[in-house]
């Protein structure tokens, strides 16, 4: 079994997995040149792996593109992951009862590491925004639902995230810091976080953090209206109040259920 330098890790496995991380919402179909290039794996090397992953229904080779889509057995395997979060079930109907007062949406977003995606979405009957496809992730740098999770974290995982950023631009970690500042004082104040229009400026978006994590996993519910709708201008003083009411209801169940 061949592993990484520090014999953690099964390189193999790693590759394989890497070349299925290629794909995301707005890279639905790749090239083998692509996989190359995003990889770094040699052409030997990645042939030898997409061969073994489209065997798996993982990958698929598509004629008619003449490129390599993700496979529909990769369904299989997010389907045990979204059944066991039974918070969703729990807050479904609130999310939907709110997104309809508001005419927005209610997303749930659950966090991991340096991994946040979206998981649940409720869009009100007169919402017109675009409504991400469940499984996308999230910024963790430029969002208010980011920046809620990235205060949820143990500190130590925060800085180190944002020690990495600044390797990589200096300019946006600092950028960040400022931001989690603010996060950190409307957390504080209001006990949620507010977006700023720093990913879309036509949108205002608050988020609510569970105050705790669930089995390892951070929680953060996020509500969204576009700008010209008149409830953006009440975000703070009734739809934030709201949002913080969903949550604490959300806990108190999964409190009684154990979860």
């Amino acid at each position: 079994m061949n592993s990484d330098a520090d014999g953690k890790l099964v390189s193999a496995l790693v590759r394989g997995i890497s070349i299925l991380q290629c794909f995301n919402n707005k890279r639905q179909e790749l090239s083998g040149k692509e996989l190359m290039d995003l990889t770094g794996l040699p052409k030997p090397t990645l042939f030898r792996l997409t061969e073994t992953l489209c065997e798996l229904g993982l990958l698929r080779y598509s004629e008619r593109l003449s490129k390599y889509v993700p496979g529909v057995a990769l369904l299989n395997l997010a389907s045990p992951v979204l059944a066991r979060m039974t918070m969703r079930q729990f807050a479904r109907t609130q999310m939907e009862e709110l997104a309809n007062y508001m005419g927005g949406q209610i997303q749930l977003n659950v966090g991991s590491g340096r991994e946040l995606v979206l998981v649940e979405l409720a869009k009100g009957i007169e919402d017109k925004l675009f409504a991400p496809e469940i499984g996308v992730g999230i910024s963790l740098s430029r969002t208010a639902t980011g920046r809620a999770y990235l205060l949820a974290l143990p500190q130590a995982q925060r800085e180190s995230y944002l020690t990495d950023l600044a390797a990589r631009d200096a300019e946006r970690a600092t950028q960040l810091r400022a931001r989690l500042d603010d996060a950190r004082r409307d957390l504080a104040e209001h006990g949620f976080c507010r977006s700023h229009g720093d990913l879309h400026r036509e949108i205002q978006s608050i988020a609510v953090p569970l105050s705790k994590p669930q089995d390892g996993e951070y929680w953060v519910f996020a509500a969204s209206v576009p700008s010209y709708n008149p409830k953006s201008g009440h975000m703070e003083t009734d739809i934030g109040p709201r949002l913080i009411t969903l949550v604490r209801s959300v806990e108190a169940v999964l409190g009684g259920t154990g979860v």
